[in-house]
């Protein structure tokens, strides 16, 4: 099964704890790409993570971003979840 996930670049201004926190409010998760090459700030939409965590191959499948710049392989090498409400909080994504 492939999964595609719509992501954006974070700007600068767009990073640290209380940049994460009003994007979490915008309905998007932070993350970042890292791997072959620069290591790029993305976010992703809350419900299409949470749709593709639903399956349980979503963490051993090749995941396309679909980036402003174009499309990126990934395969996810880690997810924060809130500790009580359990929902996604940052995740990791390392280039194929």
């Amino acid at each position: 099964m492939s999964f595609t996930l719509n992501a954006v670049v974070r700007s600068t201004d767009l990073q640290g704890k209380g940049a994460s926190r009003r994007l979490r409010k915008e309905n998007l998760i932070p993350a970042i790409v890292y791997g072959k090459g620069e290591p790029v700030a993305i976010a992703v939409k809350n419900n299409e993570l949470v749709r593709a965590l639903e399956e349980d191959t979503f963490f051993t499948s090749n995941i396309t971003l679909a980036l402003e710049g174009g499309n990126e392989t990934v395969v996810i090498k880690a997810l924060q979840r809130h500790p009580s409400k359990g929902v996604p909080l940052h995740v990791d994504f390392v280039r194929v």
